[in-house]
């Protein structure tokens, strides 16, 4: 378990690399995903090297880094769509917006603290492969720091905004198939309002959590 947690650590490190950041240098919609990538992560790396809140694991100070700048940078309603399955059809138009709203705030929470173990870490980008009219995409990139290599990909879609991250591969693992049978068991045990209430519950237990020093 400590393991699994560990490497989602890393895995939703790499969700707020792609989101942080970006208004340093904003991309406009012609920029190709691998180079969106690789802008925000350099970005970002100097971003936590200068800021010791962040290297200590200042969780409010990391939270509202990542409510400013992760949302319009990311599908976090697809990624909630993805992780539901089938599931999201039978959710009415006001449970997918609390579905989706309440995942966005468990991911921040539960991974928040993973911003301040990137600070010694460099990140190999990796030649992107993928045709011109292509809509949706995988950067591929691996982390380097203190122990073995680790793989670490990016799952993007071309909107009429722009490219967005909606999943992210670690070691094998998607994260949305990480929650899937999670999200599944809940709803099939207590329904979609079961879920919803499972959310909510766990988010207000991570937020009266005594915060980093």
């Amino acid at each position: 378990m400590k393991t699994f947690k560990k490497v989602y650590n890393l895995l939703f490190a790499g969700l707020m690399l792609v989101s942080s950041a970006v208004f340093a240098q904003t991309p406009d919609q012609a920029t190709p995903p691998d180079a969106l990538i690789k802008m925000v992560v350099t970005e970002v790396m100097a971003t936590v090297k200068a800021d010791p809140d962040i290297q200590k694991g200042n969780i409010p100070k990391i939270v509202d880094l990542v409510e400013k700048k992760i949302v319009p940078y990311t599908d976090m309603r697809r990624t909630t769509e993805m992780a539901m399955g089938p599931n999201w059809k039978k959710a009415t138009p006001e449970q997918q917006a609390q579905l989706t709203s309440e995942f966005k705030n468990l991911l921040i929470r539960t991974y928040s603290g993973a911003l301040s173990q990137l600070r010694d870490q460099t990140v190999q980008f990796k030649a992107l492969r993928a045709a011109p009219d292509d809509k949706e995409v995988v950067v591929k990139t691996v982390v380097l720091g203190r122990g073995d290599p680790v793989p670490l990909d990016y799952r993007l879609e071309k909107t009429a905004n722009g490219w967005k991250v909606y999943d992210m591969n670690i070691m094998g693992v998607w994260l949305v198939e990480a929650y899937r049978n999670q999200f599944s068991n809940q709803i099939s045990q207590n329904g979609i309002e079961g879920l919803v209430k499972f959310l909510q519950d766990r988010n207000k237990q991570l937020a009266s959590a005594k915060p980093a020093n």
